[in-house]
């Protein structure tokens, strides 16, 4: 089956296709800034003046006719709500000139997913989802993907991005702490916020903040250490949650799972476990059209249908019931 994916939740505005589990085109479009942060209507701006030509991409990378797709899958929530509303209304577009189905599906869940399809050997693992709006430790339980843990006030991308901007970078924020983290040399302590099963990041923004803003310490000095404390954080409630599920794999997700760092301390947290760990390559990390058509795909496979095609900005990961499993 063909499907055509539409990714829109926040900055990335993604186009793919895949046959069944083949990803034939993963094009994508990503709204940055040299200086600040995200304006969601100019996002949404962004998008609609972009999402024919990454279309047109998509189609010609896939060597696909529009006409031959079967099914239109789109990022239904959470996210951007006029962000999203660019996506759906594309999506839909498509979806009626072509008169076929058209699936709406959980950003966060499409992220576990393509991990699992990429990798057949990862069968039921805890997933730390960290990207910008996004910081959580999910697992399949009962019949949903539920969350074991998660940021009690902001994403550990949007805590870098806020860093970042403060210093005088743009958007994204996270690749420019990464580049800089690598050269520094010196660990300033800084506060360690877990909380049971929870992180947050709101204290320890204002405390880098202020060492900033005192001049004795060095930038590279002040990236290495925020690195090193929130991604021993997020590693400390990883390994918790995969304790408590009796998880014997940890999944990557989200476009903060590309820094190196970050995986190099989950690969030696799951080795002392005895563990599995499975990293997607890049593309398939950050947000994407292939994961949000692969779980269409799954969903639709298994007798879902979308009747509200309305988007759902708030939607938690835990709120869809999983009927492909």
């Amino acid at each position: 089956m063909i499907v055509l994916g539409i990714e829109s939740t926040a900055h990335t505005f993604s186009v793919a296709i895949l046959d069944n589990k083949t990803v034939l085109s993963n094009e994508k479009s990503v709204f940055t800034t040299e200086k600040g942060g995200m304006i969601p209507v100019k996002v949404a701006e962004h998008h609609n003046k972009i999402k024919d030509n990454v279309l047109k991409k998509a189609l010609e990378k896939a060597n696909i006719k529009l006409h031959d797709i079967e099914l239109v899958s789109f990022s239904q929530g959470p996210g951007l709500a006029p962000a999203l509303i660019v996506g759906r209304d594309f999506a839909e577009e498509i979806a009626d000139d072509l008169n076929v189905p058209i699936i709406g599906v959980n950003h966060c869940i499409a992220h576990l997913e393509i991990g699992r399809m990429l990798f057949p050997s990862c069968k039921d693992p805890a997933l730390l989802y960290v990207s910008g709006a996004n910081t959580q430790v999910i697992a399949y339980d009962g019949g949903k993907y539920r969350i074991f843990g998660e940021t009690l006030d902001m994403g550990i991308g949007n805590f870098l991005d806020s860093f970042a901007r403060f210093i005088g970078i743009g958007f994204p924020g996270g690749p420019e702490i990464e580049k800089l983290a690598k050269k520094g040399k010196e660990y300033i302590e800084l506060p360690y916020c877990v909380k049971g099963m929870d992180v947050n990041f709101g204290g320890i923004l204002t405390n880098v903040k202020q060492k900033y803003n005192s001049g004795k310490h060095k930038l590279t000095d002040l990236a290495y250490s925020i690195q090193e404390t929130v991604f021993a954080m997020l590693i400390e409630v990883s390994e918790r949650a995969m304790a408590h599920c009796e998880k014997n794999e940890l999944l990557l997700g989200g476009g903060v799972a590309c820094n190196k760092r970050l995986q190099e301390m989950a690969k030696i947290m799951c080795k002392d476990r005895d563990a599995k760990c499975f990293i997607p390559e890049n593309q398939f990390l950050v947000d994407n059209a292939a994961m949000i058509g692969w779980l269409g795909l799954l969903m639709y496979k298994a007798g879902v249908r979308t009747k509200d095609i309305d988007i759902r900005p708030y939607e938690r990961t835990d709120d869809v019931d999983v009927k492909w499993r």
